[in-house]
């Protein structure tokens, strides 16, 4: 979900997203919207969301108390709301995702989440749908990154990751914040025919050597 903040929170707001590149825009009825959306240079610079990797925050205890309890990297969970919120638990997407997680209303009561601006509610709402998510999508994360942003129909729809620019830009943003490295390179991420053979397995059998290589992306093999 390209991150769209509406500035709920005024000057602090403002000062806050001044670490990144983003833009100020004013809608007919007074709304101010603080746009840091991955097209801003250090959104979209991927040397720069490199450096964005593990970056810690005053939302540690929160985050590493969920990942253990729902057993996944809180490496993961930091690069999920580096490129989701950049930190700003008041962010609020064009589309209507809320919080450091941006998590959808429909996504927050699927969780149990009832105040979604709430750090320690949003991070465990959006915990427990990733969890969902890499366990739906065993061994292939790039995936479980894609249903994160578009839903995991959009991508059993397709069979990987969907053929939507902003879902593929968000998986190679994410990827890149989570390996500390530029994600992507000349390689070329592509969905499945719908109703035809599927992807499975994208960091099995070659993942290994994948993942020392940079710009190397293994993206799955084809069930027959």
């Amino acid at each position: 979900m390209r991150v769209l903040c509406v500035a709920v929170m005024g000057v602090m707001l403002v000062a806050n997203a001044a670490g990144a590149d983003v833009r100020l825009t004013t809608k007919r009825d007074g709304t101010k919207l603080i746009s840091n959306d991955g097209r801003a240079s250090r959104g979209g610079n991927f040397d720069w969301l490199a450096k964005q990797h593990d970056r810690r925050s005053k939302f540690d205890p929160i985050i590493e108390r969920y990942a253990e309890k729902y057993r996944l990297d809180p490496t993961l969970v930091r690069a999920v709301i580096q490129v989701e919120s950049g930190f700003n638990a008041a962010c609020v997407s064009h589309k209507g995702a809320r919080g450091l997680m941006q998590l959808m209303p429909d996504t927050a009561k699927r969780f149990g989440v009832k105040r979604i601006h709430d750090p320690d509610e949003n991070i465990r709402g959006g915990v427990q749908y990733l969890a969902y998510l890499t366990r739906l999508f065993p061994d292939d994360l790039p995936r479980a990154l894609a249903a994160y942003n578009a839903g995991e129909n959009a991508v059993l729809k397709y069979g990987g990751i969907p053929p939507y620019d902003e879902t593929r830009t968000y998986v190679k943003r994410a990827m890149t914040v989570y390996y500390g490295r530029p994600y992507g390179g000349g390689a070329v991420m592509f969905a499945g025919r719908r109703g035809g053979k599927r992807l499975r397995g994208g960091f099995s059998g070659a993942a290994p050597l994948a993942a020392l290589i940079p710009g190397a992306k293994y993206l799955g093999q084809v069930s027959r």
